[in-house]
């Protein structure tokens, strides 16, 4: 005899376990009291829109569904009503399995439909906590309902159940399995992101001390199945994360990138000393400005103008030079055909260079190929144009045509080294490491000095695992140049490829000395720091690590990879869902300054994960991702 506690349910198989024994509801004893509108139909009324589940006041099962328990509390034991009300559902029950098993799915859906508005009309809406024993028979009949549901091919009314059924017990592992594999056939892959990433918190959560202790456990959602989510998630939020940068900018000028990074292009070219020379000859920045002012001729002002923004550029104030430059260009482009017969040859041509310059910088790769354009017509043997413009090319992905122009420029001056330099870039980007190795070793034996290529040779040379190569070009990097903040970075890299964690974190701490303003070498310090134990063996110190990221982004704010690393110690060590929240929001950031598919890539795939971790966390009822 049922008591009134009530007697549990049978759930039916899931999808994958049709031919297994049914099973107790696995939402016994861990429910609390239900609203009554998640127990109704998909619909949102007490039916279902297939048949109406109001019976007459002839039918057994539902006659006198009009009165309360609590009127029939006056009649008969409350005990009495509930066993009653049990035995009730049970018959009903029997009823939809049996359509089950003859797979009239959705007739079956009908009846537990039935069983539902039976309970919504016995227990009134003001008295569900006095009866949280039926929990478990309404969690049981909408997991069932679902199940009919989407073997009945109605997937938008087996997901209305499973969310309901979430509502009541977020940890119903049945509901979320069925709701994943719901939300994967409609093409709502975000969504079933969120659900795998639900069954794997609640897993890890119900494991935490096995998987401290490595005991090995089978999670209930294979990491594959994330990775073909996330195939499927991430070109599109790209696609979408580029038309909003595109959008966002749209005529205005993008900002330029770090003063490191600037530098670090200029000085790649073999140009840059002839140019600081002249800067320093042109006149103080005050004089130019007076002569600027009082100079009515155009022809003298564009002359005057590339003086100060060279000027400006020697002094590193390049937001500054780049609106020089700009203006020169302008006053050109006004003037047109005559004005450009009263300008010097070469000064309109380093107008043009350095206005294609600025506009490479800020990512206006049209802009600058048309300004690199006509400086080749204007200064037609000039080999360094034409590597400046295979740089434009590269960055807009035309490795071919990038190629050509490296080419041309070699075919004008066999010896250009600025070529061979920048053509070894290329070549590695096309994963032809041995070719770009020879192009770097010929522009050493045309210029022994040169630190970029020794630094460039370095790398190919780790990537080839030739771990004396690259210590050889390095050693006669630092004998060039022993204060070079990239010399001791990409030492350090080195000894970290090595596993030397303790020495790779020195030489990252000297190039931080060296120069304050390179990002790369606090992001290395940081992974020094994440590999390297604190005292008597203790965990990496990563309070010290996020200081590191953090000061890398103050320094270069476009400096991609450390608010992925960044992002992902914060939310390691986020406390709860506002903190993780918070990381999210360093990702928008990081997304702001993006330019390149390439670049953002790595950020809005964190983001994502981390968006559909904190959903599912929420989802869970859970308040914090940390697991420990």
């Amino acid at each position: 005899k049922n008591t009134a506690s009530g007697k549990s349910l049978n759930e039916l198989p899931t999808k994958d376990e049709e031919e297994d024994k049914v099973g107790e509801s696995s939402a016994a004893g861990k429910c609390e009291s239900f609203p009554p509108e998640s127990r109704r139909s998909a619909s949102g009324s007490e039916s279902t829109p297939l048949h109406s589940n109001k019976r007459s006041n002839t039918s057994n099962t539902s006659q006198g569904a009009s009165t309360s328990l609590a009127q029939d509390a006056d009649e008969e034991s409350e005990q009495t009503a509930m066993s009653s009300l049990h035995s009730q559902i049970e018959e009903i029950d029997r009823r939809g399995k049996k359509l089950f098993k003859e797979k009239k799915y959705l007739d079956a859906a009908e009846v537990f439909s039935e069983a539902l508005d039976l309970i919504d009309s016995k227990v009134p809406e003001t008295q569900v906590d006095r009866y949280k024993s039926l929990n478990r028979q309404v969690v049981t009949l909408m997991n069932n309902r679902s199940a009919m549901y989407e073997k009945g091919g109605m997937p938008d009314l087996a997901l209305h159940d499973c969310e309901g059924i979430l509502e009541i017990d977020p940890a119903h592992a049945k509901a979320r399995t069925r709701k994943l594999r719901i939300l994967e056939g409609l093409n709502r892959h975000n969504e079933a992101l969120v659900e795998c990433c639900a069954l794997q918190l609640k897993f890890m959560q119900d494991n935490r001390d096995k998987l401290r202790m490595g005991i090995p456990v089978t999670p209930p959602v294979p990491q594959s199945k994330i990775e073909d989510l996330m195939g499927v998630i991430l070109p599109d939020q790209i696609d979408k994360t580029m038309k909003d940068i595109e959008t966002k900018y749209g005529n205005q000028d993008r900002p330029l990138p770090s003063c490191h990074t600037i530098l670090q292009l200029l000085q790649s070219f073999t140009g840059y000393n002839s140019w600081m020379a002249k800067a320093a000859k042109d006149g103080s920045l005050d004089a130019l400005t007076s002569t600027i002012d009082k100079t009515q001729d155009d022809a003298k002002k564009v002359e005057l103008l590339l003086k100060r923004g060279r000027r400006y550029a020697f002094h590193r104030k390049f937001e500054l030079c780049k609106n020089d430059f700009e203006t020169a260009y302008a006053l050109v482009e006004k003037g047109g055909n005559d004005l450009k017969k009263t300008m010097d040859t070469d000064t309109y041509a380093r107008v043009l260079e350095w206005t294609g310059t600025c506009r490479h910088l800020r990512y206006d790769l049209e802009g600058a190929i048309t300004c690199y354009e006509a400086c080749s017509d204007a200064d037609p043997t000039n080999a360094a144009i034409l590597v400046k413009r295979a740089g434009v090319k590269m960055d807009s992905g035309k490795l071919e045509e990038a190629m050509k122009l490296f080419d041309t420029a070699l075919s004008l001056d066999p010896t250009a080294v600025d070529a061979l330099l920048h053509r070894a870039n290329l070549r590695m980007l096309q994963q032809k490491p041995a070719e770009a190795k020879s192009d770097l070793e010929r522009c050493l034996e045309l210029r022994p000095d040169h630190v970029f290529a020794r630094l460039r040779l370095a790398t190919i040379s780790m990537a080839l695992e030739d771990l004396p190569g690259a210590t050889k070009a390095l050693d006669e990097a630092e004998r060039i140049d022993p204060q070079s903040s990239d010399v001791h970075s990409y030492r350090g890299e080195l000894y970290f490829a090595q596993g030397q964690f303790i020495e790779a974190r020195a030489e990252f701490d000297r190039a931080i000395e060296c120069d304050a303003g390179n990002p790369t070498p606090y992001v290395n310090a940081a992974l020094a720091v994440m590999n390297t134990p604190t005292g008597n063996g203790g965990p990496p110190d990563i309070p010290e690590a996020i200081r590191f990221l953090e000061k890398a982004i103050n320094v270069d704010p476009q400096f991609h990879n450390a608010y992925v690393h960044l992002g992902q110690l914060k939310l390691s060590m986020a406390t709860d869902l506002s903190t993780a929240r918070e990381v999210i929001a360093l990702y928008d950031k990081g997304l702001d300054y993006c330019r390149t598919a390439d670049e953002l890539k790595d950020i809005v795939s964190m983001r994502i994960l981390t968006v559909a971790q904190v959903d599912a966390a929420s989802s869970l009822k859970m308040d914090t991702l940390n697991m420990q």
